[in-house]
């Protein structure tokens, strides 16, 4: 198991960010995960990036970070908890690496404090037009309420991690990604209990809401704003998923720049870590 050092930061709302440096040498890189995902899951990614020094924290609600009562879960406050890891690290432009939410949230971090990064590599950002869910009373789009309704039905509990393990090997989406990072998941994303269960870290409920809150940050219309040069990844074009709106989110940035991964899925990171890894390398070279 990769050897890790963990920090923390005071963010917005109360909530303490658990910071885990994944170690290399170089510069700093930040990584930040995905809705259900944790800060660990990078590990099978930055252990192709030793010119780095991997820095990866636990979005609030997530992994080890905290998610104190009443405090919010929009995406534009989770992106706060991206800004007080830079500042508590005293990072000076540093570059990052986004998935999915952790994507978004680069991307609003950046909204929020212009020029906090030199240069970002995105896969999956989950950044759609407000016109997708035009009609809806929710304000969600059909791929929003699914997946927070997936969410709210998701088992929490296993035996083991060796049952969670096996669960998740067998059904999609993470029977797609390598056994390291399914491992990782299952070793980080969830708590050991005393009688040797383990349950999920970021409790349904509140993967749900995360789901839900992500509709309302508004980042697609103030793309243009967002100058520093941004490589936006993508896999094979799914509707209503974040592939299908990754060219026009490449198109709308001041320099941004499309990578397509035609045989990945939304997971592609965990899918093909190496060959993610290479791209990052190349986009900051």
């Amino acid at each position: 198991m990769m050897t890790t050092a963990m920090d923390r930061a005071l963010s917005t709302d109360g909530v303490v960010v658990a910071v885990h440096e994944l170690g290399g040498d170089g510069e700093p890189l930040l990584f930040v995960h995905a809705t259900m995902l944790c800060g660990r899951i990078w590990e099978p990614v930055t252990a192709h990036l030793d010119g780095f020094h991997a820095i990866a924290p636990d979005m609030r609600g997530h992994g080890l970070s905290t998610l104190p009562g009443g405090a919010s879960v929009d995406w534009r406050d989770i992106a706060s908890d991206v800004l007080a890891v830079i500042d508590h690290l005293g990072l000076d432009q540093p570059r990052a690496v986004g998935h999915s939410m952790g994507a978004a949230c680069l991307l609003l971090a950046e909204l929020a404090r212009p020029a906090t990064f030199a240069q970002l590599w995105l896969y999956d950002p989950v950044v759609r037009p407000a016109t997708a869910s035009i009609g809806a009373p929710d304000g969600l789009t059909d791929t929003e309420r699914y997946l927070a309704g997936g969410a709210r039905r998701r088992r929490a509990t296993f035996p083991s991690r060796q049952a969670a393990f096996e669960n998740f090997s067998a059904k999609p989406p993470l029977d797609q990604v390598t056994a390291e990072a399914r491992q990782a998941y299952v070793e980080h994303a969830f708590a050991a209990q005393e009688d040797g269960s383990v349950t999920l870290r970021c409790r349904p409920e509140v993967e749900a809401e995360v789901y839900e809150t992500g509709a309302r940050h508004g980042a697609f219309e103030r793309l243009g704003e967002v100058r520093c040069p941004t490589a936006v990844a993508h896999g094979f074009p799914e509707e209503g998923r974040p592939s299908s709106y990754a060219p026009e989110v490449a198109s709308r940035l001041a320099a941004g720049r499309e990578v397509v991964f035609e045989h990945l899925g939304h997971f592609g990171p965990f899918e093909a870590p190496d060959l993610v890894a290479a791209s990052i390398r190349e986009t900051f070279a």
